[in-house]
């Protein structure tokens, strides 16, 4: 009992830190940066971090190799690195549609890849969708147009930004569906390390790190850009690996839906970003639905 609680807290604590990027995006904003240097620092942090602490666990831990399954293990850590190209993109989308309408809206915008990922398990992969599946699809729909404020006069939601968001969504979706069947043999570490330096890449061919030449260490982007790679890159990975394997894969469906409602909080506290009554119904309905479409998956592996 004690092991699941503790399994449900890293989960619920990963969700956590994913809900609050939003909010310290929006602050890089505000302080004058730009999306490039933004995604560019995070990316790049993000990457040192995770290499770093791979080396020290590979040199003074010394954990037992995995047996591989592939004759080219070079070219398996070459598609996991282009794997990363998809949570880059994400990133990059993602803090797009940050800057363009209220971070409230951009993480409701992220989480239609609860539905995508559905449709893309279907046309690729075959898997005919349940009638809970399709069922929950239609809830968060209903759920997402009531918290984006859709029927809101008073909220006027940027096309551009909301393009952005469903464009993240479908990056996302893309990277569960590919991150789960590459690299699997790979140590955890060193497959994340590979997946954010493909994202790293990706980032600085599409905005050249120019910037690094301008920065100094005692830049406020450094703060800010550590803060987004430890909350975005470094912890939930760990916290997931670690929390899933304790609870399962549907009770940490449910409770990663937190990333919503923290993300949502935030941005009504901290970034005194305006949020309606009947936003905050479309982020119930939407976690709801969420919950009750994996409690029937619970009670059955019980």
């Amino acid at each position: 009992m004690k092991e699941k609680f503790l399994g449900g807290l890293l989960v619920f604590l990963g969700a956590c830190s994913f809900g609050v990027l939003s909010s310290i995006v929006k602050t890089a904003y505000k302080a004058g940066y730009s999306l490039g240097e933004v995604t560019g620092v995070q990316c790049f942090l993000g990457m040192l971090i995770l290499w770093i602490i791979h080396l020290i666990v590979k040199t003074f831990l010394k954990p037992k190799s995995t047996a591989t399954t592939t004759h080219n293990p070079k070219t398996n850590r070459l598609k996991v690195c282009a794997v990363g190209i998809f949570p880059g993109l994400v990133g990059i989308c993602y803090y797009q549609c940050v800057q363009l309408v209220p971070a409230s809206i951009a993480i409701i915008l992220l989480m239609q890849y609860l539905w995508i990922s559905i449709i893309i398990d279907y046309v690729i992969f075959k898997n005919k969708p349940t009638t809970t599946q399709i069922l929950t699809v239609i809830t968060i729909i209903a759920g997402s147009c009531l918290a984006a404020g859709l029927f809101n006069q008073d909220i006027r939601l940027n096309l551009t930004g909301c393009f952005f968001g469903f464009l993240a969504a479908l990056m996302y979706s893309l990277f569960i569906s590919t991150s789960s069947n590459i690299g699997n043999e790979l140590p955890k570490l060193e497959k994340s390390a590979l997946m954010i330096t493909g994202a790293c890449i990706i980032t600085f061919i599409i905005f050249p790190p120019l910037f690094f030449f301008k920065l100094n260490l005692n830049d406020q982007l450094y703060q800010l850009g550590f803060l987004l790679a430890l909350l975005g890159t470094v912890l939930p990975p760990f916290l997931f690996s670690v929390g899933i394997p304790k609870i399962g894969i549907s009770l940490s469906a449910i409770l990663s839906a937190a990333e919503l409602p923290v993300a949502v909080t935030c941005s009504y506290f901290y970034l005194k970003e305006s949020v309606y009554f009947n936003q905050w119904i479309g982020v119930i309905i939407i976690l709801l639905s969420i919950a009750l479409s994996n409690l029937k998956h619970l009670k059955r592996n019980k």
